[in-house]
């Protein structure tokens, strides 16, 4: 398997081998690291993370990632850049592919993404952007690897905004890997028409199916992994808060529909979650909407406490793997020995 300087822009790009051998050498690495086994192959190469929105789990991923392999890091923040202020993102590319050996972005707009692997001359990872969030779905797909032994046939519903870059990219990995995905989501709120072809053509040859329901009952009904995310995205006006609590609050993944799906059924979230009253955030949803709806009135919104707190939930396990799978990432794409 051959990755060597290869983009991660979306999974779209990725065939089911490749998107199993990224899950199989971060399971090799995240070994090594858990054997105290060194994996320094990379002394001579730099990366550079450039990012326009913050973070706590990408961030630290892709730095302790690039360090257990010996690479240097330059973290560059939201007001460290003059990417699209006084600089092009074409321009941005072609210097820092002069200094680097490969660019981390999390940001805005795909289309920012793309151009810096188009002008760069260096791999290019997405961590994040408006359409697509593919490092994050590494890591589940590990996860949920861990798990259950296996994804093929794997039954996976997300609850919440399934437009979003998450619902677009889980689609994707879903399809691509012989999963039964579930939107479970007003209508409005479902994937583009146009990812959903290419996701149905794709399944054509996987085995997976995908499903579209605006009834959370029968989203959970058996499901193996139920899933969800933050119901207002980096990035958007605080004003949108009442219009999507209203539309979202009977999405809320809860105790009721975690008994509705599979006796092993596990719940799945990227972080951060609002689930109680220990953010700001989290207290100000309480005190402005509590009143209107009961089920949010601890702060809790797109998933409760008791859910997130539970047994059944890995969303800790999830986090700690976007270090392995995006060093796997890293360490493919620069070139290192096949495992």
């Amino acid at each position: 398997m051959n990755l060597k300087g290869r983009h991660l822009l979306t999974l779209l790009d990725y065939s089911s081998e490749e998107i199993q051998y990224l899950i199989k050498l971060a399971k090799h690495l995240k070994d090594q690291k858990e054997k105290g086994i060194s994996h320094q192959l990379f002394p001579d190469k730099n990366v550079v993370l450039l990012f326009q929105k913050d973070s706590t789990r990408t961030r630290c991923a892709f730095e302790v990632g690039a360090m257990d392999l010996g690479m240097g890091v330059t973290y560059i923040g939201p007001t460290g850049s003059q990417m699209g202020k006084k600089e092009s993102v074409k321009d941005t590319a072609r210097v820092l592919g002069r200094m680097y050996d490969g660019i981390e972005f999390r940001g805005y707009l795909q289309t920012d993404v793309e151009l810096l692997a188009e002008f760069s001359g260096v791999p290019v990872w997405n961590g994040l952007t408006d359409l697509y969030h593919p490092t994050q779905i590494l890591a589940d797909f590990l996860t949920i690897e861990e798990k259950f032994g296996y994804l093929k046939g794997i039954h996976f519903t997300y609850f919440g905004d399934a437009r979003n870059n998450m619902g677009n990219s889980l689609m994707i990995g879903a399809a691509k890997m012989g999963m039964h995905f579930t939107a479970c989501a007003p209508k409005h709120l479902w994937p583009n028409e146009n990812l959903i072809k290419k996701c149905q053509e794709i399944a054509k040859s996987t085995g997976a199916s995908l499903r579209f329901t605006e009834d959370p009952e029968v989203g959970a009904k058996d499901a193996h992994v139920l899933y969800t995310d933050v119901w207002v995205s980096m990035g958007e006006p605080k004003e949108v808060w009442e219009s999507r609590i209203e539309e979202l609050h009977p999405y809320q993944v809860n105790q009721k529909l975690m008994k509705l799906a599979d006796k092993k059924a596990i719940f799945m979230h990227c972080l951060p979650a609002f689930h109680g009253m220990d953010t700001e955030v989290g207290k100000e949803i309480a005190q402005t909407f509590g009143k209107r709806y009961t089920n949010v009135s601890g702060g809790s919104l797109e998933v409760t406490d008791e859910v997130i707190e539970s047994n059944q939930s890995v969303v800790f396990d999830e986090a700690e793997n976007r270090m392995h799978t995006i060093k796997a990432v890293m360490y493919a794409s620069l070139g290192g020995p096949n495992v």
